[in-house]
């Protein structure tokens, strides 16, 4: 295994473990997509009416949009790793490593692609019980899409998160962006009967094609066309377009504290050596060490024998 092979498997199993031992994760990005798609579904069930296809429920127009909005989240919060790891020192030591710094950017959007597809996959292997007749053709076929719409999702964010200073600020940059992105794709309410002004921006939209990409293998086999404003391959061409120019765009995303743009082809020469420690960091160690030695005096007091004052000499 070469070096940027290595570098890449290291991270993607690293991104994999944090994501393992924080199980509450899973909770909060399934859990609200989840809700919306039963308490929303439910009650505009009565009144919805797609036209040309009285048969489908919205319940079951709406779930590719749900399968689209838990990968959204899982992708956002796995890509919020990068502002950790760079203040943490993470992305600093990696720098130095003679991998190619296309490999670890590959592994962060590795192992956010893997988050964000297993979460997404839980609502799509369960489809069949909210969508009659749905085959395992079609269960495959939709796991295919969304394996790319999680990739495309997870360089999106991660080419946002590059140039974040905070989570804070990434978290209110993502939200403004992504949950109109995701309102205006299709997924809530059909294209057809929106103002014209409206159809431009969801055409202009690459959720747009997200979720009709997500939605076509569900209606695989059907005498019903999938609802949606383009057919199923051209929703996979520009998901695939999308996915790769962020995947393009994300490693030439300037690291805070390198005098370098750091892209996928290029690597650091042979002599160079590991950076000193971060201020902040080097900062943080020092103030743990004088704590150590306050506690180790405070506890040498404490079992020290009591002495009178006349021991006093």
């Amino acid at each position: 295994m070469n070096a940027a092979t290595l570098a890449l498997y290291a991270v993607w199993r690293r991104e994999v473990i944090r994501f393992l031992r924080q199980p509450n994760r899973i909770v909060g990005a399934v859990g609200p997509p989840v809700l919306i798609w039963l308490f929303v579904g439910s009650g505009f069930g009565a009144s919805f009416q797609l036209a040309g296809a009285s048969s489908v429920g919205y319940l079951e127009y709406l779930l590719p949009g749900i399968v689209a909005l838990v990968a959204l989240f899982a992708s956002i919060f796995s890509a919020m790793s990068v502002i950790e790891d760079r203040r943490d020192g993470f992305l600093d030591g990696s720098l130095v490593t003679p991998a190619p710094r296309g490999a670890v950017v590959g592994g962060k959007l590795a192992g956010g692609s893997s988050q964000a597809f297993a979460q997404g996959a839980l609502l799509v292997v369960a489809a069949p019980l909210a969508i009659s007749g749905l085959g395992l053709a079609s269960v495959a076929l939709a796991l295919g899409a969304l394996a790319l719409v999680a990739f495309g999702l997870t360089a999106f964010g991660c080419a946002m998160a590059w140039r974040m200073d905070s989570t804070q600020g990434y978290h209110a940059v993502m939200n403004l962006l992504l949950m109109p992105m995701w309102l205006l794709s299709g997924a809530v309410f059909p294209l057809d009967g929106a103002p014209a002004a409206m159809r431009l921006l969801m055409l202009a939209n690459p959720m747009t094609y997200a979720v009709a990409a997500l939605r076509g293998p569900f209606y695989m086999g059907s005498t019903l066309d999938a609802p949606g404003p383009v057919s199923f391959p051209v929703a996979m061409g520009v998901t695939a377009g999308f996915a790769a120019a962020m995947a393009t765009v994300a490693p030439g995303a300037r690291v805070k504290g390198a005098d370098h743009v750091v892209t996928a082809d290029t690597t650091l020469p042979a002599q160079a050596t590991r950076p000193a420690m971060p201020e902040a960091l080097d900062q943080r160690a020092r103030g743990r060490l004088g704590v150590g030695r306050r506690r180790v005096q405070a506890r040498a007091w404490a079992t020290a024998p009591s002495r009178g004052l006349g021991d006093a000499t």
